[in-house]
């Protein structure tokens, strides 16, 4: 048996019919309005009046949420075009900060060589200036890498400083480099005085970046938080009136310090000769005489 076509179906024929009703409606009601129009305008009129009554309401309702729509659709945009502005804000102001933060270090560095150039004017016995390349932090033992070896006339022995204080001293020495024992390093010991007071002391390293400073004399405590340890020259390595550490707690008869030279901030150094170097070769030639 044969299917009956969609376009045939008794739905079909329903809403063909009730169309042609509404459209011939809809002529009927139009010649209406326009006969009236023509005869009696007045009512006409009123009749306008009465339907833009009912039509105001539902064209207003239909202006707001039309308006509402595209309210939201610009305060939308407006909100992804604050973020997309306000990220692109963020992204230069991190940017900003990243170059006043290598002006900043770049600053920072040229003082720092602008101090050991003047140094080393200073100095009459400059033996070679290098920049510290590295150092332990994390080992009990302290240690520093200086871009100058021997070279530059850089030995075994010799002390380091920078414009801040003493850096330590020169215990191996390659062609190109060297490396420094620091004085927080357990095995340096500096004869040393306290700035204020001319107190001989000693300074030796902690091995944990600190500096424990012993009076000579026992039984008081001489050291104020504050205090300025310079070394002292005795036994002729290094120099005096050369600044070491400043004192940061009092422990016992003893004091912690901290050395002014930090090779975390310390980008240069110099390499001098040892005070006295007659006293440092007679030393060991002293020794095997004893022997």
């Amino acid at each position: 048996m044969a299917t009956a076509r969609p376009g045939w179906s008794r739905r079909a024929q329903y809403g063909l019919f009730f169309s042609l009703i509404a459209v011939i409606a809809g002529i009927f009601i139009g010649l209406i309005l326009l006969a009236m129009s023509l005869v009696a305008p007045d009512s006409f009129a009123r009749v306008r009046g009465a339907a833009l009554d009912i039509t105001g309401p539902i064209s207003s309702s239909l202006h707001e949420v039309s308006a509402t729509v595209d309210g939201l659709a610009t305060g939308a945009g407006d909100y992804w075009d604050a973020a997309r502005q306000n990220g692109a804000l963020k992204r230069q102001q991190k940017a900003l900060l990243q170059r006043m933060i290598e002006a900043r270090a770049i600053i920072q560095e040229n003082q720092q060589l602008k101090a050991t150039l003047q140094l080393r004017e200073h100095q009459r016995d400059t033996i070679a200036v290098g920049r510290v390349v590295g150092s332990s932090f994390n080992s009990p033992r302290r240690f520093a890498i200086l871009s100058v070896g021997s070279s530059a006339g850089v030995k075994e022995g010799m002390p380091v400083r920078s414009p801040e204080g003493l850096v330590g001293r020169v215990i191996e020495v390659g062609a190109l480099a060297s490396r420094i024992l620091l004085v927080s390093d357990r095995a340096n010991i500096v004869p040393a005085r306290l700035l204020r007071s001319g107190i001989p002391v000693i300074a030796q390293g902690r091995g944990d970046g600190t500096i424990d400073v012993r009076p000579l004399e026992v039984g008081r405590n001489p050291f104020k938080r504050g205090d300025i340890i310079i070394s002292s020259g005795t036994g002729g390595l290094y120099p005096p009136l050369v600044p070491i550490a400043r004192v940061v707690r009092l422990q016992g008869d003893d004091a912690i310090a901290l050395p002014l030279a930090d090779p975390a901030n310390t980008n240069f150094a110099i390499v001098e000769p040892p005070f006295e170097p007659a006293a440092i070769e007679s030393a060991p030639a002293s020794e095997a005489a004893a022997r």
